[in-house]
């Protein structure tokens, strides 16, 4: 199982970053190739959604972002640290997963983005799941892979421009 992990300050210029980093490492774990501008796309509205959350409610941790290749899954999780929230959201919008702690009124919402965010998300992502607890919520996002199935040469050609062709 190969892991990276990604950590940046609540920034929504970083989100771009996030976005290309994912569909990279999704493209190299072997995701089907017409699936990968919705990884970029769920991975930037999740991301953004941190982001949002973070910088309303004065949080100075960063927004964490986890790519996991596994045998025949690929999944990304995206974490905030905002203690409760997402739970009304996502309960709100359909979205399965554990909840630990109740909705947390005190929150700032991103002036009330967070439904629809998680709402776009499950859209996009057919295997999603929120998780929300004291140190803050996670989105989960998972889609089926291929091993082997990535582009040749991935590992040293990928963002570079080499035999692999562009990321982007």
């Amino acid at each position: 199982m190969a892991t990276v992990e990604l950590r940046f300050s609540a920034q929504p210029e970083h989100v771009r970053t996030a976005r290309l980093v994912a569909a990279a490492v999704a493209r190299r774990a072997g995701v089907d190739e017409a699936v990968l501008d919705e990884v970029r796309l769920a991975v930037g509205e999740a991301c953004s959604r941190a982001v949002g959350l973070h910088r309303s409610n004065q949080v100075t941790e960063p927004v964490r972002v986890v790519l996991t290749e596994e045998e025949k899954t690929f999944s990304i999780e995206v974490g905030d640290g905002v203690p409760g929230a997402g739970v009304a959201a996502a309960d709100a919008a359909g979205v399965p997963g554990t909840r630990t702690v109740a909705p947390d009124t005190g929150f700032d919402d991103a002036e009330g983005r967070d439904e629809m965010g998680l709402a776009v998300i499950s859209g996009l992502v057919d295997d999603v799941e929120v998780s929300a607890g004291e140190s803050g919520g996670v989105i989960r996002m998972t889609w089926p892979a291929s091993p082997g199935a990535g582009v040749p040469g991935a590992a040293g050609a990928a963002g570079m421009g080499g035999a692999a062709g562009p990321v982007l």
